[in-house]
C-alpha cells in the first residue's frame, strides 16, 4: 500500500483517485485523532539513469503488488478484489479468484500457494490452481486486522506480515497519514498458528522481504521513510536496526533480488509542503481531511525503484524516470532478467530491465 504525495494535505491525491477507488465523502469519513509529529529528515540518494520501461495493461484498476512464481508467472491483486495471473511475457492474463476485499501484498510461499494481504480480510493463503480462498489471520492480540499489508516466507515456513495501520482500512490509509500516529506493526505467524507480535509503534508499516541468507527481515516505513532490519538469527536475534534511513521518497512494498539486492518502490519523493503540516497544530490536518476530491489538484506519478546493499543500505542500483502512462510504483520484483512494477494509480504493470548493480 502506498501514499502518493497524499502524505498530510489533500491537494497531493493522485490523479483520478476518486474514480478508480470509490469516491468517499465527508459524510462517510471517520473522525480522526491527529497528533503532532516531527518528520524524518531528508538525505539526498545518488542520481539514477532513466530506462526504458513496457507498459502491460491488466484488466482492472490498481495492482497494488506484483510477485512472482516458480514457473515465472506473475500475480497481482486488483482494487475490486480479484487476484491476476500473468504470464511472464505479459501476453496471457486471467482472473483466478476475488477476495471480496482489497488484496494488497502478496508472497509465493514454499508450498506454492499465494500469500495475499488482504485490508478488510486480512492474511490469506490461495490455490493457485483452483483459486480456492483460506483465512490464515483475521485478528491480533484479539483485535481485527484492519490494514494487513505484506507478507513473506522463511525456509521453515515461518510467515511474517506487516499492518499500515491498526486504526484504518485501505479506504481511509489517509486518516493514518494525517494522524501521524504509529500504529502499525510488524508480525510473525509461526507454523502451529500462533501470531505474534515482533514490532509495534511504527509508521505506517509496508513491504518486508527476507534477505538472501535469512539471518533478517527487511520491512519498511513509507511515513517513518526508512528500511529497518529485524534479526531472525546471530547475536542480535529479536533486534532492531537500521538499514536506511531519512529517505527523499516514500518505500512501499520491497522484494529481495537474485544478488541480495533489496529492490524497494518508492512510490513518491517527500513533498515537503506535506510534511511542514505534521508538527504543527491538528486541527489543521482534521480540515483537511474534510476537505472533498474536487478541491484537490491532481499531480504526475514518476517510476521510481532503488536497490539497496542488504549489507550495508547502500544504494547499489535501481531506476527514476517519468511515462504518461505508468508511475507512483507500490510493488516491485525481479524475474527473468526483468524488474517487474505495480501501482494503484493505473490499470497495468510494467517492467524494464534489470539495472546493473553499482558499487556501494
Amino acid at each position: 500500500m502506498c501514499w502518493a504525495r497524499r502524505a498530510g494535505a489533500s491537494r497531493f491525491l493522485p490523479r483520478n483517485w476518486g474514480r478508480k477507488f470509490g469516491r468517499v465523502t465527508a459524510s462517510q469519513k471517520p473522525p480522526i485523532d491527529p497528533v503532532r509529529w516531527q518528520p524524518p529528515p531528508v538525505d539526498p540518494l545518488p542520481d539514477l539513469p532513466a530506462a526504458d520501461v513496457t507498459v502491460v495493461r491488466v484488466p482492472g484498476d490498481g495492482p497494488e503488488d506484483v510477485v512472482v512464481d516458480a514457473e515465472g508467472q506473475l500475480w497481482a491483486g486488483l482494487v475490486d478484489g480479484r487476484i491476476v495471473r500473468i504470464s511472464a511475457d505479459g501476453s496471457e492474463q486471467a482472473v483466478v479468484a476475488d477476495t471480496g476485499g482489497r488484496p494488497l501484498g502478496m508472497h509465493v510461499a514454499r508450498d506454492g500457494t499465494l500469500l495475499i494481504c488482504d485490508s478488510y480480510r486480512g492474511l490469506l493463503s490461495m490455490d493457485r490452481t483452483s483459486g480456492t480462498l483460506t483465512s490464515l489471520v483475521e485478528s491480533v492480540d484479539g483485535r481485527p486486522l484492519r490494514f494487513c499489508s505484506n507478507v513473506t516466507e522463511t525456509s521453515d515456513g515461518t510467515i511474517y506480515f506487516t499492518e499500515s495501520t491498526s486504526a484504518f482500512h485501505f479506504d481511509h490509509f489517509l486518516a493514518a497519514i494525517l494522524e501521524a500516529r504509529g500504529n502499525g506493526g510488524l508480525y510473525r505467524l509461526a507454523t502451529d498458528g500462533t501470531v505474534t507480535t515482533l514490532v509495534d509503534g511504527l509508521y505506517f508499516a509496508n513491504g518486508v522481504t527476507a534477505t538472501a541468507d535469512e539471518s533478517a527481515l527487511v520491512f519498511a516505513e513509507t511515513m517513518g521513510r526508512r528500511l529497518s532490519k529485524y534479526w531472525l538469527t546471530g547475536p542480535q536475534a529479536g533486534t532492531v536496526t537500521p538499514l536506511a534511513v531519512h529517505l527523499p521518497g516514500m518505500p512501499d512494498n520491497i522484494s529481495t533480488g537474485s544478488d541480495n539486492r533489496i529492490w524497494v518502490a518508492m512510490v513518491t519523493p517527500v513533498n515537503t509542503s506535506a510534511e511542514w503540516l505534521l508538527p504543527r497544530a491538528p486541527v489543521i490536518r482534521k480540515l483537511i481531511w474534510r476537505l472533498p476530491e474536487r478541491l484537490q489538484p491532481k499531480v504526475q506519478p514518476e517510476i521510481w525503484v532503488v536497490g539497496f546493499d542488504a549489507d550495508s543500505g547502500a544504494v547499489v542500483g535501481g531506476i527514476r524516470t517519468k511515462r504518461a502512462d505508468f508511475g507512483g510504483v507500490t510493488g516491485v520484483v525481479e524475474s527473468g532478467g526483468k524488474l517487474w512494477m505495480s501501482t494503484i494509480g493505473f490499470p497495468a504493470v510494467a517492467h524494464s530491465d534489470v539495472p546493473t548493480r553499482s558499487h556501494s
